[in-house]
């Protein structure tokens, strides 16, 4: 199976399933003497993981991550570094009822044909417990670039939006609530709409905002290694994705160019920034702002039409512990996934300023 590596200096390759031993991953390229702050670490696990609140899958997984290479007396070596997170509360007979059968919107169907074989236990290799390990390696990005600030945030459930922008926001409050939104008043309104949707053993969608600053200018590369580009690639790579738009987004498709155009400061900043930071796939120094799609999870404890192996349409409900709505758990993937590309492209200008 390819495409478990991503990156191209500060690389991370991931392994496991989400019913296996581990989960895991291999990080390579990451600078040497970086002080890493292993709590730190720990602490965006523990925004991942399952089990934190009522509104998220009730899996309960303590996500500790052991280092096993790449770190000596607190400091990064410069080796690979590897790294495994213990699976510790798999119930695989949960999924025993859809070993011969293929769930609608999942890569149940897909996986079976390209492959000839599939782990059916909570998705294997497709189960967004894979996330785990991109967390691990986001948070060491973050330590690799600790002056550039990564904050993603929920800016949506279903219908329900945060009506400010992103200046207006306090960031210290989105750790302050389980859906993990600054807005406390959308906040309450999103929580109570995924307890109800939960109640009804069905889904719902949402989206998350992401803002990053104190970006140097000078990131991403022309044509095809755009800085947006690779954002993009980032987190349509995140299970349960559909759509990435940064700066004006589709929004500015409405726009004429007299009023969308950055106008410039003397100081080479701009009066407004509906370039979202990027210009031409490279970074402008001002803040990069994108927002994510996620879809409903597709898992619904309420019964629904599936295929099985043997061509036939049948009823099945579904079983197990599942998110009503991802994304109050997928704004530390987002983070991280940020990290990823911003410390990649930050560690490849460090390159070219060499010569």
């Amino acid at each position: 199976m390819a495409g478990n590596s991503y990156g191209n200096i500060f690389k991370i390759t991931t392994f496991g399933e989400s019913h296996g031993e581990a989960l895991g991953g291999i990080i390579d390229g990451c600078p040497p003497n970086i002080v890493l702050d292993l709590d730190a670490i720990q602490i965006e696990m523990q925004r991942r993981k399952p089990g934190q609140s009522i509104i998220v899958t009730q899996r309960k997984e303590e996500d500790e991550v052991q280092f096993l290479s790449g770190i000596f007396e607190g400091k990064t070596t410069g080796t690979p570094i590897g790294f495994i997170v213990s699976n510790t509360n798999q119930k695989s007979d949960d999924y025993s009822h859809i070993k011969d059968s293929y769930r609608p919107s999942h890569a149940d169907y897909v996986y079976e044909k390209k492959y000839g074989i599939r782990d059916y236990r909570g998705g294997g290799r497709s189960s967004a417990r894979e996330t785990a390990s991109r967390v691990v390696a986001g948070a060491v990005a973050k330590q690799v670039i600790p002056e550039i600030k990564i904050n993603a945030f929920v800016s949506s459930v279903g219908e329900i939006f945060i009506d400010k922008p992103y200046q207006d926001l306090d960031f210290s409050l989105i750790e302050s609530n389980a859906v993990r939104c600054p807005d406390l008043d959308s906040a309450e309104k999103m929580e109570n709409y995924i307890k109800e949707i939960k109640k009804q053993g069905d889904t719902v969608g949402g989206t998350i905002t992401c803002v990053i600053q104190n970006v140097p200018i000078g990131l991403g590369e022309p044509v095809f290694d755009k800085l947006h580009a690779e954002l993009g690639k980032a987190m349509l790579s995140i299970n349960a994705v559909k759509g990435f738009e940064f700066g004006s987004g589709f929004c500015g498709a409405k726009m004429k160019g007299s009023d969308h155009n950055d106008s410039y400061n003397e100081d080479g900043t701009t009066k407004s920034n509906l370039s979202g930071g990027i210009q031409g796939g490279i970074s402008n120094g001002m803040d990069i702002y994108f927002r994510v799609a996620f879809k409903p999870v597709a898992t619904l404890i309420q019964k629904q039409e599936v295929l099985t192996n043997t061509n036939e349409i049948i009823e099945q409900q579904g079983k197990g512990r599942h998110d009503p709505c991802v994304v109050p758990r997928a704004v530390p993937i987002v983070e991280a996934m940020a990290a990823l590309v911003i410390a990649d492209f930050f560690l490849l200008n460090k390159i070219y300023n060499k010569h």
